[in-house]
């Protein structure tokens, strides 16, 4: 029997980043060859694999990166089955390793197939799912270009994004980060209103109605006040016939508590700006230019956006949750 050194045994350790004992027990199996012993190991992990394929790899590390010029930026989830191994050191320096190789490539299945010193990406959580003994999978995979693309990982690594902007000045990455934020917090789906289609916002417009309809029953049955049931949802469905007739109604109302009409003017763009508000709920939720701005909720993004420059524009965004 091979005779195996300590130091052997902390090579090959360095080398897959299993335990000692593995590396022990594969290096005496491999009568101390090294090569062998590493591929012994990575049998091991996709036989561990097989058995753990259709675990639940619900936790993990979400990792932004961008390059070195600010023009490209990449989000890899690297997914795992529990919360003790998503908060390990060395799983989140992996994910952060993928996160910077992702830089190169602009599809999952090509990343998954590159090298990953000397093995593919794909070998490697696999080598990794033995090494550790869960599920270890890339899960989401993002990339983004842009004229200066800016990222954040909010804390705890669970939710990660990139937005993309269409210049670069002083205090881009401020700005950048700003909307990066606001990105990971309120989970925008889109950037603008306009992007949604007439049969998404009426389906959503029937949804939503209907919720609010069953809630008012209940409230009516505990002698609660009741809530309002918007007519719209989207400013797509704010024509120039709707906005005149909500004007006619809030004079209408201005009228009817007496207010005299010499102050008016003075009323209706409060009372015009909460009808919008009222009536925006799909866009404030999903459209990112058109929800609030979480530093300032006097403001949304877009009016954020054209406070710092009046030609910037957002032009993409991604964001990686786990939740």
């Amino acid at each position: 029997m091979a005779q195996i050194t300590a130091a052997e045994v902390n090579k090959l350790r360095q080398a897959t980043g299993a335990g000692m004992m593995d590396c022990k027990n594969a290096l005496v199996e491999a009568e101390g060859d090294f090569d062998k012993a590493i591929e012994i190991l990575r049998k091991k992990g996709q036989k561990v694999a097989e058995k753990r394929a259709d675990r639940d790899s619900a936790e993990g590390a979400v990792i932004a990166k961008v390059n070195a010029t600010n023009t490209k930026g990449a989000i890899v989830s690297l997914n795992c089955e529990t919360d003790f191994v998503a908060k390990n050191e060395s799983f989140v320096t992996l994910a952060k390793e993928l996160a910077e190789l992702a830089l190169n490539f602009d599809n999952k299945e090509a990343f998954l197939a590159a090298d990953f010193k000397g093995i593919s990406v794909a070998e490697k959580l696999t080598e990794q799912t033995g090494v550790i003994g869960e599920k270890i999978e890339v899960g989401q995979f993002e990339v983004l270009d842009g004229t200066f693309v800016g990222s954040y990982i909010h804390a705890g690594n669970k939710i990660a994004s990139l937005v993309a902007l269409s210049a670069k000045f002083d205090g881009v990455e401020e700005v950048a980060k700003n909307i990066c934020m606001q990105v990971a917090a309120m989970g925008a789906q889109t950037l603008s209103y306009k992007d949604f289609s007439p049969e998404y916002i009426a389906n959503e417009t029937e949804a939503r109605i209907a919720i609010i309809q069953k809630e008012n029953e209940e409230l009516a049955r505990l002698g609660k006040t009741l809530k309002n049931v918007p007519k719209y949802i989207s400013y797509a469905q704010l024509t120039d016939q709707v906005l005149k007739q909500a004007e006619e109604d809030a004079k209408a109302e201005l009228k009817a508590e007496g207010k005299p009409e010499q102050i008016w003017d003075k009323i209706l763009p409060g009372k015009l700006q909460r009808f919008i508000s009222d009536n925006t709920t799909l866009d404030q939720e999903k459209a990112l230019l058109d929800q609030v701005y979480i530093k300032d909720d006097s403001k949304k993004v877009s009016d954020y956006i054209k406070s710092v420059n009046k030609d910037l524009e957002i032009i993409g965004f991604k964001r990686v949750s786990l939740s």
